[in-house]
């Protein structure tokens, strides 16, 4: 809504450079002076109040044009060209002036406007054939700025403007109070045109002058004028570039109205963006639902901007209310806003929902775009679905809808991922064919698959050629690198290269760190491990508690509890928290090393530190007790787990049937697997296997064969003995084509090959 103040006389109503500008709120691209500039501004806005209390309807006006009269020899070689060039318009201006040529002067110039001022095809030509032979004058320029203007010629009027601005050596300060000032002077009596203000407010701003731009704002307030809403805009979005330049944006779009700047859908936008950008995206939600109430009606960028924002904070709810909200207004989504739904399903590991709402997408007529494919494709590799995402590649290919380098290299990362270097390799190579130029990322990709697959003369092949591409390894390409090698045994070389990395530059971060000391503890050089830890200690690298986790776990796998348990006390005397799966760590250990009752003590010490278990927590605890055969000891842990509020997951439910099988408790083994398929986890083959052998045991026949025939319906394999056991059953009972039937698949999944049970 506009302020209470009377608006001043004028008010543009369009402009050229905004033609396509504001069709998105894309902040325009910093520049050196725009830095500089929003310094000076945030300083320039804290008086601009005071300029709007003093602001009142008294306004100065423009003055007259009186230019310097010519002398009579000059007076009679203008008149000569004037009737020249008006006489002889169908010829070539170069040979009509042929014999003025050498007495033309800069200041004859004006005084030949002057003549054929109402000619505007004629003033251009002319001026364009004395720019050639003298540097026309600050005034003569603007007065063809003017002329260009007032035939709304805006296109070259700006061009006349940006032509003086482009002189690297020019004063700013100086330069631009002398332009002002000729602007002014030659406004009333060369075109009286207000957009010509407009176009040199646009020029100032484009070339990143932000503080004379306000200048000039202010100064045409004292005239009467106001500079358009689109120009407004241009400056506003310049200004959103960071977090100062958007404070400064969002004081101007509170102050502005207040001299009479009526804000459109597209300021709204900007400054929606501008709050998203920063994530204040329930106050740009707010800006929304105010431009309505002050005659701005939001449009489908309004909407998409805010989907986006409130994709970047995770709130998918809010997001799809808001879709909602624009179907019922009549605005259709477009790729963006569904690209927004998109991706925070795909963050949030909902791939398959997001897959469901490009397939409404296109339901909607609404054609999706290669982003939108992108990110659903990079959704399902990340989430290791890479058939899906092949099967999204080939799509959007017979869309002729053409894959970028971006959503190659997408794919490629998720094929690395799933160990099919290979497959990824290919896809390198069409990619390259198709004139697609890989990054580091991509590059990096392809090398890391290559070192897991242990084919490290491949990864620094692709390493050189990329060094060949003028593309600068990163800290990642690195870390691969030297996990390749130490997967191969070649510490030392790995070491080597992680020197030549700090040589160049490249600072190992924490997440390759820690990759780096689990390859190490991986290829069982825990010593190598520990001593990188402490040479990283010394150049001031400190470990976190993953990287102590890590070493941990190798301590505990190779059941040295005693260095394990030094590490802890390493970690709390350094002030750093152990975390679940510390604990989850040292509870296996002590597991595997048969120290229940340490076990037990940790499980006390994490509750009375207020770190809450995790079921695998309790599960390593009961899993012993269960091999032990002491049930009692095992319910009490399960019963304890409970209390806390920490539920089973399929691990315990597994362990308890096992256990209570080999105790021959039937009744409550059955009811665990009947809570367990009842909460939708699934049984493993090891506890089916236990329950049927009980039943068995139990002279329970129906049960067995009842849960026997689900196991092989669900595709679960049953062991050599229930085989055995169902074989003799159905003989006995003389079923021979059953026993045979029985025979042939236990020969076929449990003797020949080595085929690995489906969830054992």
């Amino acid at each position: 809504m506009c302020g209470s103040r009377k608006k001043p006389s004028f008010y543009v109503q369009g402009s050229c450079v905004c033609e396509d500008g504001f069709s998105k709120p894309v902040l325009m691209g910093p520049s050196n002076r725009d830095e500089k500039a929003c310094h000076l501004l945030s300083t320039t806005l804290r008086c601009f109040s005071e300029k709007i209390c003093s602001f009142d309807s008294t306004t100065r006006n423009f003055p007259n044009y009186s230019p310097r009269k010519p002398i009579l020899q000059d007076s009679e070689l203008v008149h000569r060209i004037s009737i020249a060039i008006k006489q002889r318009l169908s010829e070539p201006l170069r040979r009509v002036l042929k014999p003025y040529e050498s007495k033309f002067r800069a200041d004859h110039l004006i005084w030949v406007l002057m003549s054929i001022r109402n000619d505007y095809r004629l003033v251009l030509n002319f001026f364009e054939w004395a720019c050639l032979r003298r540097d026309p004058s600050l005034e003569a320029r603007c007065i063809l700025a003017q002329i260009a203007t007032a035939s709304k010629h805006l296109k070259m009027a700006r061009k006349l403007i940006q032509d003086f601005w482009v002189n690297p050596n020019l004063d700013v300060g100086v330069s631009f109070g002398h332009f002002v000032e000729q602007l002014i002077y030659t406004y009333k009596d060369w075109g009286s045109e207000p957009r010509v203000f407009d176009s040199f407010f646009q020029v100032l701003v484009e070339a990143g002058m932000l503080n004379e731009a306000k200048k000039l704002f202010d100064k045409m307030l004292n005239y009467g004028l106001l500079i358009s809403v689109e120009s407004c805009n241009l400056f506003i979005s310049h200004i959103s570039k960071d977090l100062d330049g958007i404070k400064v944006a969002l004081k101007v779009f509170s102050e502005f109205p207040e001299v009479g700047v009526c804000w459109n859908t597209a300021s709204y936008n900007i400054i929606i963006y501008s709050l998203c950008q920063i994530g204040r995206v329930v106050e740009a939600h707010q800006l929304l639902l105010q431009m309505e109430l002050r005659g701005c009606m939001p449009d489908v960028v309004s909407y998409s901007t805010i989907t986006s924002g409130y994709c970047q904070v995770g709130e998918l709810q809010k997001l799809l209310k808001l879709i909602e909200e624009m179907q019922v207004k009549g605005l259709k989504p477009n790729p963006f806003t569904y690209n927004g739904i998109i991706l925070l399903l795909c963050k949030t590991g909902k791939v398959a929902e997001a897959e469901r709402v490009l397939r409404e997408l296109i339901s909607e007529g609404i054609a999706p775009d290669s982003v939108v494919y992108t990110t659903l494709i990079d959704g399902f590799c990340k989430f290791g679905n890479v058939s899906s995402a092949y099967r999204l590649f080939d799509e959007m290919q017979k869309r002729k809808i053409s894959p970028d380098f971006i959503t190659y290299t997408a794919v490629i990362c998720g094929l690395c991922r799933s160990g099919k270097v290979m497959e990824a390799d290919k896809l390198f190579h069409d990619m390259v064919c198709k004139q697609l130029e890989p990054d580091e990322v991509t590059y990096t990709a392809l090398i890391d698959g290559y070192c897991k697959e242990g084919k490290v003369k491949g990864a620094f092949s692709l390493h050189n050629k990329m060094l060949e591409m003028g593309l600068t390894p990163n800290a990642v390409t690195y870390t691969a690198l030297t996990d390749g090698l130490c997967k191969c045994g070649e510490v030392d070389t790995a070491n080597e290269l992680l020197h030549e990395m700090c040589r160049k530059g490249l600072e190992l971060d924490i997440y390759s760190y820690n990759s780096l000391v689990n390859d190490l503890c991986k290829a069982g050089n825990i010593d190598q491990a520990v001593k990188l830890m402490k040479d990283k200690e010394v150049a001031g690298f400190h470990p976190d508690a993953i990287t102590y986790t890590t070493l941990m776990d190798a301590y505990c796998k190779s059941r040295e509890m005693d260095k394990a348990h030094e590490l802890l006390r390493q970690m709390l005397d350094r002030g750093l928290q152990p975390t679940v799966v510390t604990f989850n760590v040292l509870m296996k250990g002590f597991c595997m090393s048969r120290m229940l009752q340490d076990g037990e003590k940790l499980l006390k010490w994490m509750l009375e530190k207020g770190i809450m278990p995790k079921a695998s927590t309790y599960n390593s605890l009961m899993k012993q007790y269960c091999i032990r055969n002491n049930m009692h000891a095992t319910t009490e842990i399960y019963k304890g787990m409970c209390a806390k509020g920490v539920g089973p997951d399929a691990n315990t439910y597994n362990i308890l049937i096992k256990g209570h099988c080999k105790a021959r408790n039937m009744k409550e083994a059955w009811f665990l697997h009947k809570d367990m398929v009842g909460k939708a986890f699934s049984p493993t083959a090891s506890s089916c296997n236990a329950l049927i052998k009980g039943f068995y045991k139990r002279k329970k026949f129906s049960e067995a064969n009842q849960l026997f025939e689900k196991m092989r319906s669900e595709g679960l394999v049953a062991n050599r003995e229930i085989y055995n056991i169902f074989a003799d059953i159905n003989y006995d009972e003389g079923k021979m084509e059953l026993t045979l039937e029985l025979c042939d698949e236990a020969i076929e999944k449990c003797l020949v090959g080595d085929i690995p049970n489906k969830n054992t």
